[in-house]
């Protein structure tokens, strides 16, 4: 493997910043960037997170209208007397 010098150096710094070897650098950026990918390919796309939302977001109709209720409970809650 050839590395530039940038990014030799890069491993370097951190090698000695967190105390551990060259190797266990790689390692960790490696599973980082492993992590990072797999999560972000786990993410809906927009249009399905839109479609998602459009279809209720997980909630059945009794969850939704429940929350609603509460919602305006709190709302009402927190009017002040001019505005009843």
């Amino acid at each position: 493997m050839a590395l530039d010098s940038a990014t030799l150096s890069a491993i370097n710094f951190l090698a000695e910043k967190w105390e551990v070897s060259k190797a266990e650098v790689m390692r960790r950026a490696v599973k980082r960037a492993k992590e990072e990918t797999d999560l972000k390919d786990q993410q809906p796309k927009p249009i399905e997170a839109l479609d998602w939302l459009q279809k209720g977001g997980g909630l059945t109709v009794r969850e939704a209208e429940a929350f609603r209720e509460e919602v305006r409970a709190e709302r009402e809650a927190k009017r002040y007397w001019w505005e009843h």
